[in-house]
């Protein structure tokens, strides 16, 4: 049987080099708080999809999970041992570390044991005038009430004893922490000059309790949050017979039913019983966690004006050729144009709609929505051009997860400003990021279109790392056409696709193709090798043609960010394939397939991962760079990500997350290099200071 690491668990190791950014001493403070509340934002997500989904799999029954290929329980068990090892050093890094570090920065995150006189007035203060309204307190007794808690909001539960009656049975109670409604993070009055005191809405809460049960004497406290069931997910998963037979069996369930309970490891054995009692919960949805949960809101958590506690700023570097140009269009007629945000200003793809939406030889605009931002211009450009008299369609996706509800909403408002609207394929996702405008030159319609690894979303424009080319290459833009076609009108093209790779259609066997064309020139005695970047490499059948090419003597580099359920490094499997992880300021989001072919370089951008979701279950695209020097541009930023040296970290099948280090003298954070790089070649004018602010540093 070939290595194979299961995704879920390779998941976890990506979480957890997410986590290691938190705890490494050269990433500024606050940015390294902001690691923690990615890392408990995607840890979050983990559970209401993929630990739901696994619950699910071990109560469909023996005779369902022999269809499987492993076992339900052993894997969650497995998923959730690891996650509580990972949640131990959570607890550290932030208990440990970094509220001492902050408190030495003025930045005094207080416990409500060491409040003054003055700051135990105002919180009590606080309390009676913003909280009392939302803390909603109630006794639990057994099974004759059991409140429903909220999904992913925070609870007190509170261990009492009657004041009259010392001798009574314990009793328990829960309070809500109205996170959702005000502030986690307090302001209070300082203790002393020069000093911000912050507070957590959870102790202000604690203090008072008292309040709330003048009958009762409060003997403890503990904070939980239930999570609740995201949805089944698993049509991108499982297929045929076995997805027939687990939808079957899970027919009966809840709505959103709880896929964990997180609570304070210190709560007591007999009050967490109680609690599993009182909400049904088995033993693997139980997660103990530290004293504080949600930590995703660490991104709200006061900054002061520190600027050392900041990354250096990046400012977005402009496209001069086309966001100060009379005619975006008349540019791009002249020559492919790249974009590598958030490096690149996004400015250029709004002005594409914008401009797209007054130009009076612009008659259609086709975009494919994913996922959009709520204020989003492009939207906007859009139902400005019908007002124009322009033909507009949008392709909206309505499957995206936890975007669904956002989808729909702007759906409703381009059809009611006159934009076609197409909806969700059934049994697919399309996950494709093209648009295209039709403009009428000189007699004739000329096609442009803007193909890209990212969403149209200009906030995550300015945290994602993607890649993107405007482009009138007929290959290209005749192609794309007829996939916009297919999508409005569900027939399939007559004319196979010939240059862009498409789900659904010639999108496994183009890259098979391009991986065995290396696999040939190996065994020809050629040079040959495959860089391949991406946020997730799972699907079975793709990581054996990359085995089958490392064991023929084609060098394998990968870079990937998440799930790398391929092993490298494997005698006589797989010991000619490298794999990196690169985590830092941003998002690593695009991906990028290079093939040697025999000195003829073939590059490659694409929206797909190497996933089976995403190969099998969905309408995604791959599209060869024609252009030469955008062709070298693209090789040489992957290459500065496979030298680096200070963010990579090394995937093996320990899922060690080892550093990559050398003995060289130079450092190569590569998302710092790529700016600089980026800044050198946009706009000639900025070449000299660029040059003065070498990336670079001494070891």
């Amino acid at each position: 049987m070939l290595p194979y690491i299961h995704r879920d668990v390779s998941w976890l190791s990506f979480n957890y080099r997410v986590l290691q950014e938190a705890k490494d001493e050269a990433v500024p403070l606050l940015e390294r708080l902001k690691f923690l509340a990615i890392y408990s934002s995607n840890l979050d997500e983990f559970f209401r999809v993929r630990i739901a989904n696994h619950r699910n799999l071990v109560r469909v029954g023996k005779k369902t999970q022999r269809d499987l290929d492993f076992q339900p329980i052993e894997l969650l068990q497995q998923l959730l041992d690891i996650v509580n090892n990972q949640q131990q050093e959570f607890t550290r890094i932030f208990e440990e570390t970094l509220i001492p570090q902050l408190k030495s920065e003025g930045l005094n995150l207080i416990k409500r044991t060491k409040l003054s006189s003055e700051q135990i007035d105002y919180i009590e203060d606080y309390f009676h005038q913003e909280l009392l309204p939302y803390v909603q307190p109630v006794l639990l007794v057994g099974d004759r009430i059991r409140p429903f808690l909220n999904n992913r909001e925070l609870y007190l539960t509170i261990h009492l004893e009657k004041k009259d009656r010392k001798d009574a049975s314990p009793e328990y109670a829960i309070v809500k922490i109205p996170s959702d409604k005000l502030k986690r993070f307090i302001i209070i009055p300082p203790s002393r000059p020069n000093r911000t005191d912050i507070i957590m809405l959870d102790d202000v809460v604690r203090h008072n309790i008292q309040h709330l049960f003048p009958g009762y004497d409060v003997i403890d406290s503990f904070s939980i949050k239930l999570t609740r069931d995201a949805e089944l997910y698993i049509d991108d998963e499982f297929s045929g017979d076995l997805l027939s037979k687990i939808k079957k069996s899970l027919n009966k369930r809840n709505v959103g039913p709880a896929s964990r309970l997180v609570y304070d490891r210190t709560i007591t054995d007999d009050h967490l019983v109680f609690l599993q009692q009182v909400f049904e919960l088995e033993k693997y949805d139980l997660l103990p966690e530290g004293r504080y949960h949600n930590n995703f809101d660490f991104f709200s958590f006061p900054e002061g004006e520190a600027d050392h506690l900041h990354d250096s700023p990046l400012p977005p570097i402009p496209i001069n050729a086309l966001e100060k140009s009379d005619s975006i269009f008349s540019e791009i007629s002249k020559k492919d144009h790249f974009i590598h945000v958030p490096y690149h200003s996004y400015e250029a793809v709004v002005q594409f709609f914008e401009q797209a939406a007054y130009d009076p030889k612009v008659t259609h605009i086709k975009i494919i929505q994913y996922r959009v931002a709520s204020d989003s211009r492009i939207m906007r450009a859009l139902m400005d051009a019908v007002k124009n008299g322009k033909q507009v369609a949008a392709f909206i996706e309505v499957k995206a997860r936890f975007d669904e509800k956002a989808n729909l909403q702007w759906g409703e408002k381009l059809e009611k400003a006159g934009v076609t609207v197409n909806y969700s394929m059934p049994g697919l996702k399309v996950h494709s990021k093209i648009a295209i405008i039709r403009r009428f030159e000189d007699g004739s319609p000329k096609i442009y279109s803007y193909l890209s690894t990212g969403n149209f979303h200009e906030g995550t424009a300015s945290l994602y790392s993607d890649m993107g080319i405007f482009t009138v290459d007929r290959r290209l833009n005749s192609e794309a056409t007829r996939l916009f076609s297919y999508l409005e009108t569900k027939n399939r093209p007559a004319k196979p696709f010939q240059h862009i790779g498409v789900g659904q259609f010639n999108l496994n066997t183009m890259l098979i193709a391009l991986v065995r064309q290396e696999v040939a020139n190996a065994q020809a005695g050629k040079k040959s090798e495959i860089i391949l970047k991406m946020n997730s490499l799972q699907d079975p059948e793709m990581i054996e043609e990359l085995y089958q090419a490392s064991q023929a003597g084609v060098q394998v580099n990968l870079v990937i960010r998440g799930i790398c359920s391929l092993v490298p490094g494997v005698k006589g499997i797989s010991e000619n394939i490298k794999a990196v992880s690169i985590i830092d300021r941003y998002l690593e989001h695009s991906r990028v397939f290079i093939f040697h072919n025999g000195g003829e370089t073939k590059v490659f951008l694409s929206s797909a991962d190497w996933m089976y979701r995403n190969l099998h279950k969905r309408i995604e695209t791959v599209f060869p760079v024609f252009d030469t020097d955008i062709k070298k541009k693209i090789t040489t930023l992957i290459r500065m990500q496979l030298n680096d040296n200070v963010k990579a970290r090394i995937i093996d099948a320990d899922n060690s997350n080892r550093y990559v280090r050398d003995e060289g003298d130079m450092a190569v954070r590569s998302q710092v290099e790529t700016y600089f790089y980026i800044k050198r070649h946009t706009n000639p004018s900025l070449k000299k200071s660029a040059n003065k602010g070498s990336a670079s540093i001494k070891k």
